[in-house]
């Protein structure tokens, strides 16, 4: 490990990983290259998710400046909270590890973040693949109902795990990731409970991170609990009118009744869990997200979930 003041002070990089060792190196080949301004490098945190696969031994070998950090268990997104409990910068940058930021983007996003002290979370920009083509969510979120910061970009109520750039401490306060979602749509309860301690979310073209997706991806699994997760997030946090509406919402997306069914079960598995845990939104951070839920219904936009 290189002395802290060998490292650039004002972001931390943290990558998530779990049994992906190649795409993991290829990113970090990537991450080491940057700089901030001319010289120094970012400080990169390794959360480890109990790989089996040899990660941790093949990033001490060939990145040996690189901080690896193991959880006792694949903690899923939750594993992302060890990594921040290790950040004494003021701004953390999220990483998955088939995920790297471009060029000078942490840099501006330090300085975005300077200027705007009520800006809490700035979600990039995604490029995907090797030609680099814009991520259709990006689309989406340029064009977000919500106010727009001159300059930066337009407000929004989510924001990408693996894709944005955060105050430390903000997502200290409001808890870090629930570690009952494990992983899929992660990013929602957080998003809402930095809302409701008055942070704002801010959708900003100019900081960049390229996605390569990995084909080590169980989408099944993904797309599964990344329902459950959705409802679980409403009840959590909405009034019972709005968690009713996105229930529905969810189940009609299901494939089949058979779908639906294996969902109403995940669901009510951890009902328990979130009733003792459930905190009603503010009035205010509702009718911004009912603003954007309006929008989305309408036939000229397509569904739109800032989270991946």
């Amino acid at each position: 490990m290189l002395a802290d003041e060998a490292y650039a002070t004002r972001v931390t990089i943290v990558v998530l990983t779990y049994n992906r060792k190649e795409d993991l190196c290829a990113t970090l080949a990537r991450l080491t290259r940057l700089r901030d301004g001319a010289s120094l490098p970012y400080r990169i945190i390794v959360v480890d998710n109990a790989s089996t696969d040899g990660t941790g031994e093949r990033v001490h070998a060939e990145y040996p400046h690189v901080e690896v950090v193991r959880a006792p268990s694949n903690l899923g997104a939750a594993g992302r909270n060890m990594g921040v409990a290790r950040v004494r910068t003021p701004y953390v940058a999220f990483c998955d590890d088939d995920t790297a930021w471009q060029g000078s983007s942490l840099s501006i996003a330090a300085h975005i973040l300077d200027a705007h002290p009520v800006i809490t979370v700035l979600n990039a920009r995604i490029v995907v693949g090797e030609d680099a083509r814009s991520d259709p969510a990006c689309d989406m979120m340029a064009a977000s109902p919500l106010r727009s910061f001159e300059g930066v970009g337009p407000e929004l109520i989510g924001f990408m795990a693996g894709a944005c750039v955060m105050r430390t401490e903000a997502f200290r306060q409001a808890g870090g990731y629930w570690p009952p979602f494990f992983i899929g749509g992660e990013e929602a309860l957080l998003a809402l409970d930095i809302m409701e301690q008055g942070g704002r979310i801010v959708f900003a073209p100019n900081v960049v991170t390229h996605h390569r997706p990995s084909r080590l991806r169980d989408e099944r699994q993904r797309r599964s609990l990344t329902a459950r997760n959705d409802i679980w997030t409403a009840w959590l946090r909405f009034p019972a009118r709005m968690a009713l509406r996105r229930s529905l919402q969810v189940f009609a997306k299901c494939a089949s009744w058979l779908d639906r069914l294996r969902l109403a079960r995940d669901v009510l598995a951890g009902a328990w869990l979130v009733a003792r845990y459930r905190r009603v939104l503010s009035q205010p951070v509702c009718r911004s997200v009912e603003e954007v839920w309006n929008e989305e219904s309408a036939p000229t936009l397509r569904h739109t979930v800032y989270t991946r």
